[in-house]
């Protein structure tokens, strides 16, 4: 019996911990070499701040990001949030990187969690893997993309401004 309970209890924080609120703080870097602390996520305040966990191998992930590529301008005119595109690309794919962004043309922040370390810390399974985050705490996530997804999340941005 007390052996059921331990393993219960177990599970239980487990599952705790996999749905954390916040952002941990990790070190990752900008396509420049850059060191980026993800902690300033959680502290920008009064502004929803958009992550979205891709890689260059990943379709669908192309197919989100170039989709908010393309509203992007016209959101920012109307809402005032922060976007982030963190690259899961490991040590062999992540050179791809920056010649991938600057050939798509992506208008916005590319980070780079080579170790896929941030993308541990939050349990995310599988990628395109969108958060949205406002004054520190996660209060969006959306697994997968499917066309038109964007729309839904610029409605959450609207939302928490």
């Amino acid at each position: 019996m007390s052996k059921m309970f331990t393993i219960t209890l177990l599970l239980i924080i487990l599952q705790l911990g996999a749905n954390a609120q916040v952002v941990p703080n990790l070190k990752l870097s900008t396509l420049e070499g850059s060191s980026f602390q993800t902690q300033q996520f959680n502290e920008i305040s009064g502004k929803p701040v958009v992550l979205s966990f891709w890689a260059t191998w990943c379709i669908p992930c192309l197919n989100e990001l170039t989709a908010i590529n393309d509203n992007l301008d016209d959101w920012k005119k109307e809402s005032k949030f922060e976007f982030y595109a963190i690259s899961e690309d490991d040590s062999r794919t992540a050179a791809r990187v920056p010649a991938l962004v600057n050939g798509k043309g992506w208008n916005f922040n590319v980070l780079l969690d080579k170790n896929q370390d941030l993308k541990r810390e939050l349990n995310l399974m599988n990628i395109p893997y969108t958060i949205v985050i406002k004054d520190g705490k996660i209060i969006y996530r959306q697994a997968g993309y499917v066309a038109g997804n964007e729309n839904e999340l610029y409605k959450i941005i609207k939302e928490n401004q």
